[in-house]
């Protein structure tokens, strides 16, 4: 293929891209597979790794591709960036619309429109010839913070308008204005994936974006699954449209995407809506704290002027607070599936949005701490949909000295042995591998494929298993014999060979499968597979020093100290024993196997984040067949780190320790060197 040929596959594959990030991520309905889109990008990503002359601004590649910065800049919008007045019950709503249709008669024969307002952070997008250029907070709504690299990681924003070349021809300037937010079900997945690695948990959707997108390192943004809606056009070359609806039909054709909206031929039917918006507060996918009424006609609301900061010719109808205050009566602790040690407040019942609450989270214990909360403090409380209620933050000045501080539990609630608290880390850990609270997980991950593989032992199995008091622990899989699984609801003959044989079968895997079946805290696949280079067996793994394990490549002291713990604790001792009188005790064979290629020799990597044309297992696969070697954690030995996706902590490590950082392009191109 010729350069010809290429730059205009190129073209072609970004076009594509485009659309079905489109399709995808602004209309909800995708039309290819997420392999078949990533592919598309891995070919574009060729090609401008080949000819990098051709990378431009709005190529779907260069979402994230921009180094951090030391400050944001300032930018001078091209037009006042308005706040909003507030109605807070349908008589100021009526007062509202009777001041303005004093002010000018044609407001009676108006209609409007409803749109939700957004509880996220507003910027101000800027395209030239259709490209995105620059993108800023609001500000004071003079002068706003230029975010724009922030702003591409976003994948809602299209960086090329019109999205669909059939579409509208954008004008040459055009400046729209939009909310950033995270969706309340991406915020709570994001919680939970924290919560489980041990880290921070974030307190709500809205500061969590505006947190994310005022980061000086684009990377971390791309982290956050953020998106968009947008609903005004705030300068353009040429006409615009003069009414609210063509505005939202001429942002949809673009290629924006666009928030909800109610038509209303009169305010009577603007309150009819209010009134029925709050009871639906929770019906939508993001936050909002009200609505947004706005006269439809744009001619005649700009012509209604503004008082300070707010128009005449928009009003926010603000829903009642979802937050309220009560008494902290105690703080209790639940042990998660992980072993990780979660607080929760246990209130003084109070109402909140119609749902009377007694419990609400309280995050982590460093939550507790920072915000310095105490059992008899008047707290603030929060509640929004479905979402588990939480607590913002005490009242300090309603102390009368009767409170207690709070100190986080020495011992696990659910089997009374001591926990982990590792420096540098949120979560306090029960490192008890038979602890109640935590057994049907610990067996889950016991049976696993990376663990000891025992085909046919499903989670519904397991459950029953410990439900009928079969199982304690994962050593005593092996004390179970066909008659005890027969007693079992949904058992015949055939099944319980099959599961008895594969407990059998399991007796074979190699001793890495045992460490990692173990559910040590930071010890995976990788790193079971690096102790066993180290450690022959069992016995030796527990004769290790922290020191000992402080020597290895991709320890740190932290998981270091956490090796060490688990084999001292006296519960996961007893573990152990049952493991070897039932013959589980394999000993380490350590095979080399020659190198054909060596490009990556001498190189030590680490993997994290999706990659667009590798599984986490097949890129281990591919550095280790080429020489290199792939630890489990970013440490001052590490020589890159491999990004994908949504990257973890081990990102802020890399960037704290100076290690290179690639994406698979770039591992591909340095295989080949």
């Amino acid at each position: 293929m010729n350069d010809q040929e290429l730059y205009s596959r190129l073209q072609e594959l970004r076009q594509k891209i485009n659309y079905h990030n489109f399709r995808y991520h602004v209309l909800d309905d995708p039309e290819i597979s997420d392999a078949e889109f990533d592919q598309l990008l891995v070919a574009l990503r060729e090609i401008e790794n080949e000819h990098p002359e051709w990378i431009t601004p709005d190529s779907p590649t260069q979402r994230a591709g921009a180094p951090p910065v030391e400050k944001f800049t300032k930018i001078a919008h091209p037009a006042p960036i308005l706040s909003l007045g507030n109605a807070f019950n349908i008589t100021e709503v009526k007062a509202w619309y009777e001041r303005i249709a004093r002010l000018d008669e044609r407001v009676r024969q108006v209609d409007f429109v409803v749109e939700p307002k957004i509880d996220g952070l507003t910027v101000v997008l800027h395209y030239r010839q259709g490209v995105f250029v620059q993108g800023a907070t609001r500000g004071d709504g003079e002068i706003g913070e230029d975010i724009t690299h922030n702003l591409r990681t976003i994948r809602a924003l299209p960086l090329r308008i019109p999205v669909n070349p059939q579409g509208p021809a954008a004008p040459a300037y055009f400046v729209v204005r939009g909310e950033a937010f995270i969706p309340i079900a991406e915020f709570e997945k994001l919680n939970r994936r924290l919560a489980e690695a041990g880290e921070r948990t974030y307190q709500n959707p809205r500061n969590t974006a505006a947190g994310s997108l005022r980061q000086l390192d684009p990377a971390l943004t791309a982290s956050r699954p953020l998106t968009l809606l947008v609903y005004q056009i705030v300068a353009a070359d040429g006409d615009i449209p003069t009414t609210q609806i063509a505005t939202r039909q001429l942002l949809k054709d673009l290629g924006f995407p666009v928030p909800a909206a109610t038509y209303c031929q009169s305010i009577d039917e603007v309150i009819q809506v209010c009134i029925e918006g709050e009871k639906k507060r929770d019906t939508y996918p993001y936050e909002i704290d009200g609505l947004v009424i706005k006269i439809n006609d744009l001619i005649l609301a700009n012509e209604l002027g503004s008082v300070g900061k707010d128009p005449r010719g928009a009003l926010a109808f603000k829903f009642a607070a979802q937050e309220v205050t009560t008494r902290l009566l105690d703080i209790g602790v639940n042990v998660g599936r992980t072993g990780v040690l979660t607080p929760y407040a246990i209130l003084d019942p109070v109402e909140i949005g119609g749902v009377i609450v007694r419990q609400a989270t309280l995050h982590n214990f460093d939550f507790i701490e920072e915000k310095d909360i105490r059992i008899g403090d008047r707290v603030l409380v929060k509640r929004a949909g479905d979402v588990i209620p939480y607590v913002i933050g005490p009242i300090p000045e309603l102390r009368d000295g009767s409170q207690i501080p709070y100190q986080p539990p020495s011992t696990c609630p659910a089997c009374n042995q001591p926990v982990e608290h590792l420096e540098g880390e949120v979560a306090w850990y029960c490192v008890n591998s038979a602890c109640p609270a935590q057994l049907i997980r610990n067996l889950e991950h016991f049976v696993s494929r990376g663990a000891m593989d025992i085909v046919g032992l499903g989670i519904k199995i397991v459950i029953q298993l410990v439900e009928a008091g079969l199982v304690k622990d994962v050593a005593d899989l092996y004390a179970l014999d066909q008659e005890s699984l027969l007693k079992l609801e949904g058992f015949a003959t055939k099944k319980a060979e099959n599961i008895i044989d594969a407990i059998e079968a399991s007796r074979q895997r190699p001793l890495a499968s045992l460490i990692t079946g173990l559910g040590i805290h930071g010890v995976g696949e990788v790193l079971a597979q690096d102790l066993t280079r180290h450690f022959r067996s069992l016995d030796e793994l527990a004769r290790a020093t922290q020191s000992d394990l402080e020597n290895i490549e991709g320890v740190g002291p932290n998981i270091a100290r956490s090796i060490v713990d688990w084999f001292q604790n006296p519960a996961n001792q007893k573990v152990l024993q049952k493991l070897r009188t039932f013959g589980v005790w394999p000993q380490a064979q350590v095979e080399e196997k020659p190198l054909q290629n060596q490009s990556l020799a001498g190189l030590t990597f680490v993997v994290t984040g999706t990659l667009a044309g590798l599984t986490r297992d097949e890129a281990r696969e591919f550095i280790q067949a080429l020489g290199g070697k792939v630890s489990s954690s970013v440490s001052s030995k590490t020589d890159y780190l491999v990004v994908g996706e949504n990257p973890g902590s081990k990102f802020d490590r890399a960037q704290e320790l100076g290690v290179k950082i690639i994406d698979e392009a770039g591992l591909r191109e340095l295989a080949q060197k």
